[in-house]
């Protein structure tokens, strides 16, 4: 495979974007001084902003932003500090400044949140990998729950309180909220003469070594663990992202929760490995849990994980997994849930909005590798994926064939031309199912969506600003019923939804 569905999926996109962006952008320069080199380089205080950069100010956090940075102003000014709460008083000392807001390093607690934890992470300080280890879980379902209904409410326009108001229920958390993460990717590099992997400190490509993350599986730290000591062992060079020298850039690893599969993925400059039939043979000594062992070869000087180049060393060329009764094959390349436990609630959610019956068509678009699709084709008459990156059909094909289900046809394509081209050809959905990437869903489908008018539509959702932009659009023909927030990304400021709409008219 050559990208994951998400990553791929914004690529095909990227050109139209950018023209777009292009022409916005020459039509505000129109008529408009060009600014020049020293415009562009002065600093906060040189444009007389009301802070200056390294000024310490005293701020009071007044809430949390979609990062889960605590939000305050300094004279009517707009700072974000990172591991500030809201109701603290605290200082900061100002880092980077822009027109309207800017960001801030927490220097002192002056007044401290009853809802302040102590982070059991001991790197969480510096790793940027959690946002909101130091506040209490309880409220951080609240504070998910808030952020959805605050978009809905400013960029969508909807009513979230009171008669009449789409009903945004409570996040939908955790019992135990730890080691959910079924996929690590570790930068790996040197420190002192000595290999380091984990994760990149905040805003900065700085390694932070961690040899046990708390909400990764710990079949996941023991891949990475057992690779950065065999690696040393065996004096195979590591990659130094400066330099743009070396040979082991990521170790990826990758367990089948439900199934206790495990996939190694060294991604690698070059295809030659010293010693790589020795480094084979002791990952299959030391972790005998391990059914597939991958190399991804990447030998550009980018910040892409993947390379285009991707082959299996030893074992098979994927491992499995359950998401309830469906099995899946996930190889080095597959875009999957990270964390299936939570998964397996956003889906039951969404097939519960899709209320089948058995005789419906569903349309699933954005399907990926067929996860949504195979789920609902339990409940439905049939589905139709669509989904433009050619080896995520390949898969969801492969895993429907895994499954024996037979009611689901997939096909290749961008949704907004492929759905229509199946209208024509007399396809009537019932239900349309979208799960878009973080910009949300292009134009066109929504278009196709209020043209083809399916009863119900169930919008899945990684982002709470796209989702209230585009059910804005959607609201002219459906009724926005409930939102569903379910927290997939604990300690994160990231949230899922789950959204029903229905046609108006069709049951009022």
């Amino acid at each position: 495979m050559t990208k994951s569905t998400k990553q791929k999926r914004q690529h095909q996109h990227n050109n139209k974007a950018g023209k777009r962006h292009a022409e916005r952008s020459g039509q505000q320069a129109a008529g408009k001084k060009r600014p020049t080199q020293t415009d562009i380089g002065r600093t906060a205080s040189e444009k007389s902003y009301p802070v200056q950069l390294n000024q310490v100010v005293e701020l009071k956090i007044t809430g949390l932003n979609h990062e889960g940075a605590g939000v305050g102003r300094y004279n009517g000014y707009t700072l974000f500090v990172p591991q500030a709460l809201p109701g603290e008083v605290v200082t900061a000392k100002v880092e980077h400044a822009k027109k309207s807001y800017g960001f801030a390093q927490l220097q002192e607690i002056v007044q401290e949140s009853p809802l302040r934890v102590e982070p059991p992470c001991p790197v969480f300080h510096r790793c940027g990998g959690c946002s909101l280890q130091h506040l209490a879980y309880a409220e951080q379902l609240r504070h998910k729950q808030q952020i959805v209904k605050d978009n809905l409410a400013r960029i969508g326009g909807f009513a979230v309180d009171g008669d009449g108001a789409v009903q945004v229920h409570p996040t939908l958390g955790m019992a135990d909220p730890w080691r959910y993460r079924n996929k690590a990717q570790v930068p790996i590099g040197m420190e002192a003469g000595m290999i380091v992997g984990g994760f990149y400190a905040e805003r900065s490509h700085e390694i932070v070594d961690i040899e046990a993350c708390l909400i990764q599986h710990e079949a996941n730290d023991a891949v990475v663990a057992t690779v950065k000591r065999l690696a040393g062992r065996l004096h195979i060079p590591v990659y130094d992202e400066a330099k743009h020298t070396g040979l082991l850039r990521h170790v990826v690893a990758k367990v089948g929760v439900k199934t206790g599969d495990v996939m190694v993925v060294l991604i690698t400059t070059e295809a030659f490995i010293p010693e790589r039939e020795q480094l084979v043979a002791l990952i299959r000594q030391e972790l005998p849990q391990v059914k597939s062992i991958v190399q991804n070869i990447n030998h550009h000087r980018t910040n892409v994980i993947f390379g285009e180049q991707t082959f299996t060393l030893w074992g098979e060329d994927v491992i499995y997994d359950y998401i309830g009764n469906v099995k899946f094959a996930i190889s080095a390349r597959s875009f999957y849930q990270v964390n299936p436990v939570q998964t397996e609630v956003l889906y039951n959610k969404t097939l519960e909005y899709a209320g089948l019956s058995g005789q419906e068509t569903v349309i699933d678009a954005y399907c990926g590798i067929g996860t949504i699709s195979l789920f609902l084709a339990e409940r439905a008459a049939h589905v139709y994926g669509v989904e433009i990156v050619p080896e995520a059909i390949a898969d969801a094909n492969r895993n429907a064939v895994l499954n024996g289900i037979a009611n689901v046809t997939f096909a290749v394509g961008a949704a907004e031309v492929v759905i229509p081209a199946w209208k024509e050809q007399g396809i009537r959905a019932d239900v349309i199912v979208v799960d878009p990437p973080r910009k949300g869903c292009d134009e066109a489908l929504l278009a196709t969506i209020l043209q083809m008018q399916p009863e119900r539509v169930v919008y899945v959702s990684c982002n709470p600003s796209t989702l209230a932009r585009d059910l804005k659009v959607l609201a002219e023909r459906y009724r926005v019923v409930e939102v569903q927030p379910v927290d997939m990304f604990p300690w994160t400021g990231h949230v899922e939804c789950s959204v029903l709409l229905k046609l108006r008219g069709a049951d009022e």
